[in-house]
């Protein structure tokens, strides 16, 4: 038994040596194998132990497991040890330096049609609209029939656009919103706007495309007149355009308001057409549910796209859509 206790000392010794040695996780792991592993030499010891009596047995076999825990408790530290050094050598190799100056990336910023929207959001806000979403894809009442637009009707031709095979359309203007919002927070006295995209089949060229960004406003109260919609248009060109904004206003037609107008603005020395605008008609009323004898409303629809290229001078509405990066930057 003692010179197998010696030899259990030769193996410890000779392991701790080589661990102290090793250079790498794949030497330490080789050290395990062979000192430890199915045919290590400490795994080999094991076999005397048939040859001893039952007092040596006992002893020699807690001497092999002394040894087995120790070893591999020097092979856990060497491999913790191996491991943290590895860490920190890629970290001084990627360390940053905080003395150099940072590469902050461009910020971006709102799009132009996104910046006009929100400045007349904010002016008609102040003027006591509330404001609210609604679907693009809407159903040919509401688009059409609700707003004194039927199948028969002419105007109906200027509002060919894209339909569904369900009968749905998508929408052609944002004042398919009216019947949405009375219902909605009805009855009144009403303020409500909304905005978004439209769709048209329209061709392409510097003012006209088939998606465009429209902003519709509507009131409907007792006594409400044509001079309370020409006071709130001005209210919002002099919030657009400066406390000295002219509009004129010209006759025109909708179906949906009578009597109508267009609204110019007087523009860098020209007139400038930026709205229609009208008296909402009792059809539309009546349609709502409400009594046009006892209530009236007005309404207007401003294309956000137009207003975006007057006010920062932009010549051709497909720059709108490009999502050219050098043409945004400007914004």
């Amino acid at each position: 038994m003692t010179s197998s206790v010696d030899e259990i000392s030769r193996i410890n010794t000779q392991a701790q040596s080589e661990m102290a040695a090793a250079g790498d996780l794949k030497a330490v792991e080789a050290i395990r194998v062979k000192y430890l592993g199915k045919k290590g030499e400490i795994t080999a010891l094991m076999k005397n132990l048939k040859d001893l009596s039952p007092d040596e047995r006992k002893a020699f076999g807690q001497q092999i497991n002394d040894a087995k825990s120790t070893l591999e408790a020097a092979l856990d530290d060497a491999e913790r040890s191996l491991q943290q050094a590895a860490i920190d050598a890629e970290l001084k190799k990627s360390r940053i330096d905080v003395s150099l100056p940072g590469f902050a990336p461009p910020a971006g910023a709102r799009h132009p049609i996104m910046q006009t929207l929100d400045l007349v959001k904010g002016i008609l806000a102040g003027l006591g609209y509330h404001y609210d979403d609604y679907p693009e894809i809407e159903t040919e009442f509401y688009n059409f029939d609700s707003l004194n637009t039927p199948a028969w009707h002419p105007a109906r031709d200027m509002h060919d656009t894209f339909y569904t095979t369900s009968g749905h359309v998508m929408r052609t203007h944002t004042t398919a919103f009216q019947m949405h919002a009375i219902k909605k927070y009805g009855p009144p006295p009403l303020r409500m706007m909304t905005a978004g995209r439209c769709y048209r089949c329209d061709q392409i060229d510097a003012s006209h495309f088939p998606i465009f960004h429209q902003l519709d406003v509507f009131a409907i109260d007792k006594s409400l007149s044509f001079a309370d919609l020409k006071w709130t248009l001005h209210e919002l060109a002099r919030g657009l355009f400066g406390e000295d904004a002219k509009l004129q206003f010209r006759p025109s037609f909708f179906p949906f308001t009578t009597p109508s107008a267009e609204v110019d603005v007087w523009f860098k020395g020209r007139w400038l057409e930026i709205l229609g605008s009208g008296m909402m008609r009792p059809e539309v009323l009546q349609n709502a549910g409400l009594d046009p004898m006892e209530w009236q409303g007005f309404a207007f629809g401003l294309g956000i796209d137009r207003m975006a290229m007057i006010r920062y001078g932009i010549d051709d509405i497909r720059h709108l859509y490009d999502n050219e990066e050098e043409f945004l930057r400007q914004f």
